[in-house]
């Protein structure tokens, strides 16, 4: 009887959006992993294709619908097909902070985290939205409907593509946030790679 190794690898995503200066907390809750993308991804950063790498955090508006009584529906996250992305993305920040247009690396940036001895390592990626970005936002976070471009109910992670066909790494649904002038809003984003490994006989 001959043995083989047999790994498996484990994917979980984690993010948490909040306000930096007042410390409030908007979200936090697990997100969804697409895996076809990510074995894609995976694939080409370990073959060193200059692609693949998680490049740009990506923030939409069609995540949820509100009735007029204020109930809101929750959309499925898009985690199947290669050309999968948000509902309705209306902004995106690049967070590879090795990358020239990323406009401020020192607060949108990507890193990892390890512990030795353990057979997971985190991917985490930071992104600030300032005051004055996006362009266009309004004054003050009082909007009375859900329909503004930048009352985000859904983000996702973007790879780098060489083409220009960026795929569609997690996809995260969360009840309505204004994003307005009065406002800080930062997402820390965790992606936890765990390799779990035995062995079984062929």
């Amino acid at each position: 009887m001959q043995s083989k190794d047999v790994t498996g690898v484990h994917i979980e995503g984690h993010i948490k959006i909040h306000n930096p200066e007042t410390g409030e907390v908007f979200i936090n809750k697990r997100n969804a992993i697409h895996y076809e993308n990510i074995s894609i991804s995976l694939a080409q950063s370990l073959a060193n294709s200059g692609q693949g790498f998680i490049y740009e955090m990506a923030f939409g508006n069609g995540g949820t619908a509100v009735d007029p009584t204020g109930i809101i529906t929750y959309l499925t996250p898009n985690s199947t097909g290669s050309n999968a992305s948000l509902y309705s993305q209306t902004y995106a920040k690049v967070v590879d902070d090795r990358s020239s247009n990323n406009v401020d690396p020192t607060r949108n940036f990507i890193e990892t985290r390890h512990v030795a001895g353990t057979n997971y390592t985190d991917v985490f990626v930071t992104c600030l939205l300032d005051y004055g970005e996006p362009s266009g936002q309004q004054a003050f976070d009082n909007a009375t409907d859900s329909e503004s471009s930048y009352i985000f109910d859904e983000l996702g992670l973007k790879s780098y593509s060489t083409t220009g066909q960026s795929l569609l790494l997690t996809h995260v649904i969360f009840h309505p946030v204004q994003k307005s002038l009065n406002r800080l809003i930062q997402v820390d984003y965790t992606v936890r790679i765990q390799s779990l490994t035995g062995l079984a006989g062929v």
